[in-house]
């Protein structure tokens, strides 16, 4: 039998779609289904490695992997086969069904729907034949009425999936009601009726206060609100897109400040999560010099533009700020991207990210490659000094994805100055004095053997935060809704 489609539908982005959906998948696993998230199209530098259909590794969103784990299903690039990544803001690289495609990159964005629509139909399609239920995530808001003509990720899916559509409003944001009925009303009569039910989101205060308002919004489209789901800060799932530092907190009395770099063009910044999720330790998002003031530990995180995001540092004071915490015996930790910003030197002979000076705090040089590297990774630290010394000798599972190949500065080397290789093939750098670290290796801090060796603590398993999203939607959702929604 084909699988029953349930599909979240946002007024706007943020509205929380990616986390309801990932609710909804835990919660219908646990029903025993065999359920499958899907993306048509997302758009966001947060990606992570997954099976291709070739047996080769593939790229898809991040939302759509955490979706995939809290089904219990094994994340592959059907479920998101077309992800763009922002590289400036009037260009994305292209990736289509796992891989990146240079001409889809340079084509139109309203001429790439005709050429991908029959490729994200088709994953669609054989996710439906595997599987009892699949959980749809839509993209912004299927109200863009300049872009409805080229949609290939909100109603043209609901349309050949006949989904089932929750519209989910961020009711905290103000004008909640006006986002619901002007994103139905502007929906043509076939749209509508996929509509069977209206979500409110980060609602705070007392529900009760919010009447007349749900009736008459039912008076005016016979849609219900299904649920107010009350305002949740802390629910544990990384956040799909930006930097949400507003709200970030130490847990407990504060014993560590990490201050990672908010670059422009920050990539996989969802693997940082656990560290706010750690007792004692407070995560700040480095904007200025200020930011990084009284920091224990500064990183310079993934970027999918480096040496656009170098000179955006040098701009802001904060190369200067990096340098004096390194020279006083500060650590420091380069991620990916941050771990090329850190060497002599950027050398790109084809044109993929630009030629730079690095900030010299590695002796090392990184030659971007044409060839990108996909893979997930299990490695193993050397001996480590300094503040890096707890990670001598652990094994830390990961994943790469990179055009840059980094190794020792030639000239630097043949002079005496020459990094330590912590890392094998050269996945990881330790510079002399042994406070500053470079690792291509994402999602360290993902991995518990890093966490307690790091800071002698464990963060929440993703699957008591998949269950714990799972309960919220349970006790808030109106009884009976979440069952009708896959009825034949």
């Amino acid at each position: 039998m084909t699988a029953v489609c349930v599909m979240v539908l946002g007024t706007t982005s943020g509205a929380g779609k990616s986390w309801l959906t990932t609710a909804l998948c835990r919660h219908y696993a646990r029903q025993g289904l065999k359920v499958a998230p899907f993306k048509a199209q997302n758009m966001s530098n947060n990606a992570r490695v997954v099976a291709g259909p070739d047996g080769a590794y593939g790229e898809i969103g991040s939302a759509q992997f955490f979706q995939a784990l809290a089904a219990n299903a094994v994340p592959e690039v059907r479920m998101n086969p077309l992800l763009l990544k922002p590289e400036a803001d009037t260009h994305s690289q292209v990736v289509l069904m796992g891989q990146v495609s240079q001409a889809l990159s340079e084509m139109p964005w309203r001429g790439r729907s005709l050429h991908v629509w029959p490729q994200i139909a088709a994953a669609l399609d054989a996710l439906r034949e595997e599987n009892d239920v699949v959980v749809i995530e839509g993209a912004g808001s299927p109200a863009e009425i300049n872009l409805h003509g080229s949609d290939i990720v909100n109603m043209r899916v609901a349309l050949h999936a006949q989904a089932r559509c929750l519209l989910v409003t961020d009711i905290d944001r103000g004008g909640a009601f006006a986002h619901l009925y002007g994103t139905w009303a502007l929906l043509p009569p076939d749209e509508q009726a996929l509509i069977r039910g209206f979500v409110l989101n980060k609602f705070r205060g007392d529900a009760t206060l919010l009447a007349p308002a749900p009736q008459m919004l039912q008076d005016l489209t016979s849609v219900p609100v299904v649920a107010t789901l009350p305002m949740w800060w802390q629910h544990g799932l990384p956040e799909e897109d930006g930097v949400f530092d507003d709200k970030t907190r130490a847990n407990g009395a504060v014993q560590k400040t990490i201050a990672v770099i908010a670059w422009p063009r920050i990539s996989n910044l969802d693997e940082f999560q656990p560290l706010k999720n750690v007792p004692g330790l407070r995560l700040v998002w480095a904007r200025t010099p200020a930011d990084c003031a009284g920091a224990d530990w500064i990183v310079l995180p993934g970027s999918k533009a480096t040496s656009a995001d170098l000179a955006w540092l040098r701009a802001q004071g904060l190369d200067r700020a990096v340098a004096a915490h390194a020279a006083l015996g500060g650590a420091v930790l380069g991620v990916c991207g941050g771990l090329q910003v850190l060497g002599e030197a950027l050398i790109d002979p084809h044109g993929i990210d630009g030629n730079a000076p690095g900030l010299g705090l590695l002796p090392l040089v990184t030659r971007f490659d044409l060839q990108k590297t996909v893979c997930h990774t299990e490695s193993r630290f050397g001996a480590l000094t300094g503040p890096w010394a707890a990670l001598s000798g652990v094994t830390a599972a990961g994943y790469e994805i990179h055009h840059g190949q980094t190794t020792q500065h030639p000239a630097m080397a043949a002079g005496g100055d020459v990094a330590r290789e912590v890392l094998p093939d050269g996945l990881g750098w330790q510079n002399a004095q042994g406070n500053v670290l470079g690792v291509y290796l994402h999602g360290l801090f993902e991995d518990p053997r890093v966490l307690h060796a790091l800071f002698g603590a464990s963060a929440p398993t993703l699957d008591s935060v998949f269950d714990g999203l799972a309960d919220f939607i349970e006790r808030h959702v109106e009884p009976g809704v979440l069952d009708q929604l896959i009825q034949p």
